[in-house]
């Protein structure tokens, strides 16, 4: 079986191909392992492809995964992992800034027993407002929401052990997550200092408008860390917060109309109090429709709600 895996998404990086392949070569052929180079050409518009397909007959290790259209980052990623064989897998940003030669320490910090090891730009060059500032804050509060603290989750310079990502489904700007994802499994994660390199070809293909992608994957990533497998718990209970301001807001006008003489159509109350009821049963039967649809996802599947790491004394086997 093939030691390494390393995955590297491309999308117009025509002139960022050839120094890149010839990097990774020169660093992987070093190690003594068998590996394997997944780039994945995301739809580019460039001449990336035609590099691509230039560099792949020149090394049989090459394996180039071509997507009919840009699906973004994530989809390339999760292509990559899809027609990845080894038992490591090392994504990589295909622009030069992260540096292959991280890749031993990498693997030393794998040996050491853990199941992620994660790379940090701690000294970044980018943008110091746009892209550092803007970053850092974004990673303390995924680092808060998740209960998984890195400093950097946006860096893609990471390696993990194939079992852990190998049933990992991604979507939408999710591939930072991985991490998050690995530590339900179960997996030890830890994180390096690696070197990160100002970009010299090409142009970044993330805005501003990525940090609202982000805090909405947060949300969804809390979701299913909390409520994935018992979602009438916040359908649930948001409803009867409702039901009770329905029934507070109720309370209020009927008193506003005996003791103060106050017309009910004088005030938004009766408005209040039918919305809010109404919002509250809704969120209880979406509630309950969520339970069946997560029945029906595990049922159907043959899915477990738990995950096991061993068994002991089993038969005597462990």
């Amino acid at each position: 079986m093939t030691k390494l895996s390393i995955i590297a998404p491309i999308y117009n990086e025509e002139d960022n191909v050839k120094p890149l392949c010839e990097r990774l070569f020169e660093v992987l052929k070093d190690l003594g392992h068998t590996f394997e180079i997944i780039m994945v050409n995301d739809g580019s518009t460039d001449t990336s492809m035609d590099k691509l397909t230039e560099q792949s007959a020149l090394r049989p290790e090459l394996k180039v995964v071509d997507l009919r259209r840009n699906y973004g980052q994530t989809a390339a990623m999760m292509a990559g992992i899809d027609h990845a064989n080894g038992e490591i897998i090392i994504p990589i940003d295909g622009d030069l800034q992260n540096d292959p030669a991280d890749i031993p320490r990498l693997l030393e910090k794998l040996d050491e027993g853990y199941d992620v090891v994660s790379g940090w730009r701690r000294d970044r060059k980018d943008a110091a407002i746009r892209r550092n500032f803007v970053s850092r804050v974004a990673n303390r509060i995924i680092s808060l929401v998740s209960g998984v603290h890195l400093h950097d989750y946006g860096c893609s310079l990471k390696a993990y052990r194939r079992e852990v990502v190998k049933d990992v489904k991604l979507y939408g700007e999710m591939h930072r997550f991985i991490p998050i994802y690995a530590t339900w499994l179960g997996a030890r994660v830890t994180e390096i200092p690696v070197t990160h390199h100002p970009r010299i070809h090409g142009t970044s293909k993330y805005g501003l408008n990525r940090i609202f992608k982000v805090v909405l994957d947060i949300i969804v990533i809390r979701f299913l860390d909390r409520y994935f497998t018992k979602p009438i718990h916040l359908f649930g209970g948001f409803g009867i917060l409702s039901i009770l301001i329905s029934i507070l807001s109720g309370m209020y006008m009927i008193y506003l109309k005996i003791f103060e003489g106050i017309a009910m159509i004088l005030t938004p109350l009766p408005l209040l109090t039918v919305i809010t009821l109404l919002i509250g049963i809704m969120s209880i039967l979406m509630g309950l429709l969520a339970e069946m649809i997560v029945r029906t996802y595990f049922e159907s599947q043959q899915k477990s709600t738990y995950l096991l790491r061993n068994v002991l004394n089993n038969d005597g086997t462990s």
